[in-house]
């Protein structure tokens, strides 16, 4: 099991766009990936998921990511977020 760290840096949280972008990518991996924010527990792989979580700019989200191809999740998803989804 991993775990990634990331306090959003996107000047306007994960509203479309970016959490489309993160739903892709976690499901390119057979990994169980979870997202903890404010002690609720949301998944990766579900777009519906990931919007109802309202993260905003600044939000601490951890990443718990599981299984056989976690370190190369855990890489391409540390990746997108240091990229700010491309929004440089």
């Amino acid at each position: 099991m991993k775990k990634l760290d990331i306090v959003l840096e996107n000047e306007t949280g994960l509203h479309a766009r970016p959490a489309s972008m993160l739903v892709q990518v976690a499901k390119d991996f057979d990994c169980d990936i979870k997202i903890e924010l404010n002690e609720q527990t949301y998944v990766a792989k579900s777009m519906m998921s990931i919007l109802s979580m309202g993260a905003t700019k600044g939000s601490e989200l951890s990443f718990v990511i599981d299984g056989s191809d976690e370190l190369k999740a855990y890489n391409e998803l540390k990746e997108l977020f240091d990229s700010n989804f491309g929004e440089n």
